[in-house]
């Protein structure tokens, strides 16, 4: 009996040390943000920044799951919209857990300058005329994490 015990113990420690590693690994390059408060919370996650959370989970740690890549590199990623109802609108999105435009450091660069390229080569290999590069400040962010839209028809409209 006593030997039972012991080895749902161990079982339940080895359980909880390795959810807290595979935690750090999911979260390390995520910028901190509050989940849970216990008395009073100034900054707790509102659903847009857990979406943004989530959402930086999966475009750094497993891109592959994205349905409907365009394009990638160790920086950038890009996908089709998939709620669109434009003929051609992509999400650019840089691989760095990055809320909003107002929140880039110098650090932030090399990704963004990524993402700039990367949106260049579409640009040229869809052959777009009428295009639109945009990204939403926080009040009219979805998802709280920096992404652009590409917009834009192949088509040539005098």
């Amino acid at each position: 009996m006593y030997m039972a015990k012991m080895r749902i113990v161990i079982l339940v420690g080895i359980s909880v040390i390795v959810g807290v590693v595979i935690g750090g690994y999911l979260f390390a390059q995520s910028q901190p943000r509050s989940i849970i408060a216990i008395n009073h919370c100034e900054k707790c996650l509102t659903r847009r920044e857990l979406i943004g959370l989530l959402a930086s989970i999966g475009i750094q740690k497993v891109p592959g799951f994205l349905p409907n890549i365009i394009m990638e590199t160790d920086r950038t990623i890009v996908f089709e919209h998939p709620f669109t109802t434009d003929s051609i609108h992509y999400l650019i999105v840089p691989k760095k857990d990055i809320k909003n435009i107002g929140e880039i450091s110098g650090a932030d660069a090399p990704y963004l300058i990524d993402a700039f390229f990367v949106t260049q080569r579409i640009i040229e290999e869809k052959k777009l005329f009428h295009y639109r590069l945009l990204t939403n400040g926080p009040g009219f962010q979805h998802v709280a994490y920096l992404h652009f839209h590409l917009t834009g028809t192949q088509e040539r409209v005098e």
